[in-house]
C-alpha cells in the first residue's frame, strides 16, 4: 500500500441526464467504477501505478459507453442530438474521475488559499456540449492568478491519464488575466471562452471569468466580433467550394456545421442567448424557420455522427465510398430507379441549402440592428438606385415596401427577381422570407397566366445574367412552384464521378455559360458557339431547351425521352407556340446526341457525318444542338470541357454543316481522299516524284480520311526506309487538342494493336483516340491520342520515359499483360460506384466495319483487356475511339474479322460478346484486389 494510501478519493459523477440516446446507466456503471477507483487509490505503488491503475478502469467504462451509444444510435439513426449529448456526459464522467485522482490523491491540495483554486473547464465544441464520437476533448485549466507547481503536476497527471484513454486532448492553462488578454487578440480563442461550461473543481476562477468575458470582453466589441466570424466563414468557403460540391465537408463545408456553429456564436456574443430557441422570442427567426434549423442541425450531426463511426476517426469529408455507408446507415433505400445514396445526399444537399437560408436571415436582421447610418452629407448626395412602385432600398438591397400590397398579386413572387436583375441589387432576405412564406400564392391558375409566363421568359432572357435569378428562385422554392416538373431535380446528387454538381444547379451552369458566351467573355475558347449566336438563333427556344434538358432525370427511364415528354406539357405553359415546342421537344429528347456522336464516334469516317447530319435535318437546329451541347459539356464541372471535346465537337458542327448545305454527297469517301493525297504532296518538300507517289499509293482508303496531313506527314517519313524488323516512335504534343499524339510504324502482325495499348497504359497514359491502318505491303501505322493522370498533355521531360517503356514493351522485353496487373487498381474513394456493362454491335453505322461498343466501368488495364481479347480472336482492330465519363468509359471499335468482313451473324456477336464480358468482370476482379 502506497504512502497515499490515507487519502480518500471523493468524486462526484456528473449527473446522470434522461435525455440521453441510451440509458445513462448503460454508458457508465457509476456505482462499479466508484468503487474500482477507490480500490485502486488505496493500492498502488508510485504515481506511474496509480496513473496506469486509473487509465485502464477508465478505458474499460469508456469502451463499454461508447458501445453502447453506438448501438442505441445504430437502432435510432436519425437520433443526432440525444447521440451527441451522450458523447459528451460519458466525456465528462471520465474527465471529472480522472481529474479527482490527479487533484485528491495524486497531487493533493495542501494549502487552501486562494491562489491554489483550479478550475476546470470545458471549452469549444466540447464546452457546447456538443460531440461526436471522435471529436477532440478542448479543456481550459484555470487559476486566479498564477500557474502553481501543484497545478502543473495535476495537469500533468490528468493529460497522461486521458492520453492513455485514447482521447484526443486540446488543452491549454490559463490565469484569468491570460484569458482576457489572449481573447482580446485571438478570435478563435475568444470565441472557445464564449461556449466555456464549468466542469469540476473551484468553482470562483470560472464564476470571475464568465463575468469579466461578459463585462470586459464581449460587451461593445459585438461588431469587430461579427465581422471576424464572418471573414472567417467567407475564407471557409473559398476553402471548400461551393455548396453543391459532390464530396461535401460535413462540418466546414457552405452549409455545413461549422456555418450553423457560426450563427449560434453570433447569436450568443450579440443577444446573450444560450439557444437558437430564444432567437424565435427576440423575433429574429419565425417558427417555422427554427424548425428548420432544427432539422438541418439534427440531420448534419446525424450524418458526421456515422462518418466518424463508419470511418473510426474525426473524418468530416463525405467521400463517394462513404456516401454509401452513410446512407445505409442511416436507412436510406434504392427505390424508384435511383440508389440509395442519391435519395441520401439529395436531402443532405436540400439541409445544406436551408442552413444557408437560415444564415442569411439572420445575418440581415443582424445587420438592420449594427449597421450606422450614413452621415448626412452622404445620404443627401449619394444616388439611390431607382426602384419601380411597390419596392424600397434597404442597406442597398431590394425590399417590399408594404408586405400586404405585395401579396396581394401573386404575380410580385416572380416580378421581384425581375426588378433585381434590372436593378442589379440584391433581394433583401426579409423579402425572400415573405416569398418563401407565401409560395403557395403560386398555383395553377398563376402558372397558366400570360403575364406570369412573359415575367418568366424575360428573366431568362432579357437582362443577361438569368442565372442569378434563376439561383435564388430555386433556393427559395419558388422555380419548383412555378414548374412543378422540375422540383424532383432540385439538390438530385448523381453518383458518379463525372457530374461536379447537382442536377439543377448543372441546369444553371448550363445556362449560365450561354449567358457568358453572349457576353462575349468566351469568344477566343468557344469561337463557333459565339459565331453562332452573333448570326442569331432562337433565344427563347434555345434557353428554355436548356433549362428543361435534364428535367427527366432521377427516374427508371432514358431522362432524354422522359424530358421530351415534360417538355411537351411545360413548353405550352411558358408561352411557346406550337413550332417553338417542337423545337424544344427534339432539342430535350436529342441532348446528348452531338455529343454522343463527337465523343463515342470515328467522326472520320463519312457514314457518322451522314447519319447525324440526316438526323439533325437543318442548319438552324444544327445550331441550336450545338450550343446546346457545349453548354451543358461545360456545366457538368469546371474541368470537363478542353480542347479534346472541342476539337471533335467543331469537327463534326463543320463537317455537318458542309453536308447539309452542299449535299450528302460532299461527304463522298473518293473526294475526300483524293484532297487529302493532294495536300500531301503539297507537304513533302523535298521528296521526288517516285517516292512520291509510292506514298500516296501504299495506303487504303480508310488511311486518307481518317488522319489530319500532319499525321499523313509524319508517316510518311517514319516509312521512308522502314526495316522489316524496324519500329519507330513519334511522340508530338498536340495542344490543340490537350493531348500527345504517338505514332508507330511497324511490320503488321496480330495483336499488334493491343501491345501498343498496353505499352502507353503501363506508362500511365489515358488513350482518348486511336486510329490504326494496314498499307498495302504489310506495315502497320497507328496514332494514339494520350493524356496523363490530369487530363493534359504529357511534359516534354516524360517524353523520353515513355518512348522507352513502348520501345521495351513492343520489343519483348516487357509483358504488358503481366506488368499491367500491378497497376490496374481501383482507389478505395472510387469502389462504391456501380456501372452496368453493355456491349452493342452496329453495322449501320460504317460502310465497311462493324462498330463495336462497350460502356462499362473504367480502370488503367481495361483497354489493354479488351483489345487483347479482340486479337485473339482474330478481329481485326481499324480505330478505337475512348470517351470518358468520371468512372465510367465507353470504349468504341470499329472492326472486321479476319476475311475483312463485318459481323453480321448473331451467334459471332454473341461469342464475341461473351468473350468481352469474360474479360471485364477477370479484369474488375482483379483491379478490386
Amino acid at each position: 500500500m502506497a504512502q497515499g494510501s490515507k487519502l480518500s478519493l471523493n468524486i462526484s459523477i456528473p449527473e446522470q441526464r434522461d435525455d440521453l440516446v441510451c440509458p445513462a446507466d448503460q454508458i457508465i456503471d457509476a456505482e462499479k467504477l466508484i468503487v474500482q477507483l477507490a480500490s485502486a487509490t488505496e493500492n498502488y505503488n508510485d504515481e506511474a501505478d496509480l496513473r496506469r491503475q486509473t487509465a485502464v478502469i477508465l478505458l474499460e467504462h469508456r469502451k463499454a459507453g461508447m458501445a453502447a451509444i453506438e448501438a442505441a444510435f445504430r437502432s435510432d439513426p436519425l437520433a443526432a442530438l440525444p447521440t451527441r449529448r451522450a458523447y459528451c456526459w460519458l466525456a465528462d464522467c471520465l474527465v471529472t474521475c480522472t481529474f479527482a485522482v490527479a487533484s485528491q490523491i495524486l497531487h493533493p491540495k495542501i494549502s487552501s488559499t486562494d491562489d491554489e483554486a483550479l478550475a476546470l473547464l470545458a471549452v469549444g465544441g466540447y464546452g457546447r456540449g456538443e460531440m461526436a464520437p471522435q471529436s477532440d476533448i478542448d479543456l481550459l485549466f484555470l487559476m486566479p492568478k498564477h500557474i502553481t507547481p501543484r497545478a502543473k503536476s495535476v495537469i500533468e497527471a490528468m493529460l497522461y491519464i486521458l492520453w492513455d484513454l485514447h482521447l484526443k486532448v486540446g488543452h491549454s492553462s490559463r490565469t484569468l488575466s491570460d484569458c482576457l488578454k489572449l481573447g482580446a487578440e485571438d478570435f478563435t480563442i475568444r470565441t472557445a471562452l464564449l461556449e466555456q461550461r464549468f466542469l469540476v473543481g473551484d468553482k470562483a476562477p470560472a464564476a470571475t471569468l464568465a463575468k469579466r468575458l461578459k463585462s470586459e470582453l464581449f460587451q461593445g466589441t459585438e461588431t469587430e466580433f461579427v465581422a471576424a466570424k464572418l471573414t472567417e466563414r467567407d475564407e471557409r468557403h473559398e476553402r471548400q467550394g461551393e455548396r453543391y460540391v459532390v464530396e461535401p465537408n460535413v462540418k466546414e463545408g457552405k452549409g455545413g456545421l461549422r456555418d450553423l456553429q457560426s450563427l449560434y456564436w453570433i447569436a450568443k456574443y450579440v443577444h446573450h442567448v444560450e439557444s437558437i430557441e430564444e432567437l424565435v422570442q427576440l423575433a429574429v427567426f419565425r417558427p417555422e424557420e427554427y424548425d428548420r434549423f432544427q432539422k438541418a442541425e439534427n440531420f448534419l450531426w446525424a450524418v458526421r455522427c456515422h462518418l466518424h463511426l463508419v470511418t473510426g476517426r474525426p473524418n468530416e469529408q463525405l467521400t463517394f465510398d462513404l456516401q454509401v455507408e452513410v446512407a445505409d446507415r442511416m436507412g436510406y433505400q434504392d427505390k424508384s430507379g435511383r440508389r440509395a445514396v442519391e435519395h441520401f445526399m439529395q436531402d443532405y444537399f436540400r439541409n445544406a441549402t436551408r442552413v444557408g437560408d437560415l444564415t442569411r436571415i439572420f445575418l440581415t436582421k443582424l445587420e438592420a440592428m449594427h449597421t450606422k447610418p450614413e452621415p448626412l452629407l452622404q445620404r443627401i448626395f449619394s444616388r439611390k438606385p431607382r426602384v419601380k412602385d411597390g419596392y424600397q432600398v434597404i442597406h442597398g438591397r431590394l425590399a417590399v415596401l408594404d408586405e400586404a400590397t405585395f401579396l396581394s398579386n401573386p404575380l410580385n413572387l416572380l416580378r421581384v427577381f425581375e426588378e433585381g436583375l434590372r436593378t442589379g441589387m440584391l433581394i433583401h432576405p426579409d423579402a425572400m422570407r415573405l416569398v418563401t412564406a407565401n409560395l403557395h400564392l403560386i398555383d395553377d391558375s398563376l402558372r397558366e397566366n400570360r403575364e406570369a409566363q412573359q415575367i418568366f421568359l424575360d428573366l431568362l432572357l432579357k437582362h443577361g445574367n438569368p442565372e442569378r435569378a434563376l439561383r435564388r428562385m430555386n433556393e427559395l422554392g419558388v422555380l419548383a412552384a412555378f414548374l412543378p416538373e422540375f422540383e424532383p431535380i432540385v439538390a438530385m446528387m448523381q453518383f458518379n464521378m463525372y457530374h461536379s454538381y447537382t442536377v439543377d444547379e448543372h441546369t444553371i451552369q448550363v445556362i449560365s455559360n450561354f449567358s457568358r458566351i453572349e457576353r462575349l467573355e468566351l469568344e477566343e475558347e468557344l469561337p463557333i458557339s459565339t459565331e453562332i449566336l452573333r448570326d442569331g438563333v432562337d433565344r427563347k427556344v434555345l434557353m428554355v431547351a436548356m433549362l428543361l434538358h435534364d428535367i427527366g432525370k432521377g427516374r427508371d427511364q432514358d431522362h432524354s425521352v422522359l424530358g421530351a415528354q415534360i417538355a411537351r406539357k411545360v413548353a405550352p405553359r411558358l408561352g411557346l407556340n406550337r413550332n417553338d415546342c417542337d423545337t424544344v421537344e427534339w432539342l430535350v429528347r436529342y441532348h446528348l446526341l452531338m455529343s454522343d456522336m463527337a465523343q463515342k464516334r470515328d467522326i472520320a469516317d463519312p457514314r457518322t457525318v451522314r447519319d447525324f447530319a440526316k438526323a439533325v435535318q437543318t442548319v438552324k437546329r444544327l445550331d441550336l444542338l450545338t450550343v446546346l451541347t457545349v453548354c451543358d459539356i461545360r456545366g457538368v464541372g469546371p474541368d470537363t470541357w478542353n480542347n479534346w471535346k472541342a476539337a471533335l465537337i467543331r469537327a463534326l458542327y463543320r463537317q455537318t454543316r458542309h453536308a447539309l448545305e452542299e449535299g450528302m454527297e460532299a461527304l463522298n469517301r473518293e473526294n475526300r481522299g483524293t484532297e487529302a493525297k493532294k495536300t500531301l504532296r503539297a507537304e513533302l518538300h523535298g521528296w521526288d516524284k517516285k517516292d512520291i507517289k509510292h506514298e500516296t499509293g501504299r495506303h487504303y482508303p480508310p488511311y486518307w480520311q481518317g488522319l489530319h496531313v500532319t499525321a499523313h506527314v509524319v508517316f510518311a517519313n517514319m516509312l521512308r526506309g522502314l526495316g522489316n524488323d524496324e519500329i519507330r516512335i513519334d511522340l508530338h504534343p498536340d495542344d490543340d487538342r490537350d493531348a500527345t499524339r504517338v505514332c508507330f510504324v511497324v511490320a503488321d502482325h496480330p495483336g499488334i494493336f493491343s501491345r501498343m495499348c498496353g505499352a502507353l497504359a503501363l506508362v500511365g497514359a489515358n488513350i482518348v483516340d486511336a486510329r490504326t491502318f494496314t498499307s498495302k505491303d504489310g506495315y502497320a501505322t497507328a496514332a494514339f491520342w494520350v493524356q496523363d493522370a490530369e487530363g493534359s498533355p504529357f511534359e516534354a521531360s516524360r517524353l523520353p520515359r515513355l518512348r522507352k517503356m513502348i520501345e521495351r514493351t513492343l520489343a519483348g522485353e516487357v509483358i504488358a499483360g503481366e506488368a499491367i496487373q500491378t497497376r490496374d487498381k481501383l482507389k478505395k474513394r472510387e469502389r462504391a460506384f456501380r456501372v452496368p456493362t453493355s456491349i452493342t454491335f452496329d453495322n449501320e453505322g460504317s460502310e465497311i466495319y462493324t462498330i463495336i461498343e462497350v460502356d462499362t466501368r473504367d480502370r488503367p488495364g481495361l483497354l489493354y483487356d479488351l483489345t487483347r481479347t479482340l486479337a485473339n480472336s482474330n478481329v481485326y482492330i481499324a480505330s478505337a475511339v475512348i470517351a470518358t465519363y468520371g468512372e465510367q468509359v465507353v470504349d468504341t471499335f470499329y472492326v472486321k474479322d479476319m476475311f475483312g468482313l463485318k459481323f453480321y451473324t448473331e451467334s459471332k456477336q454473341k461469342t464475341l460478346e461473351n468473350k468481352l464480358r469474360t474479360a471485364i468482370s477477370e479484369g474488375a476482379e482483379r483491379a478490386r484486389s
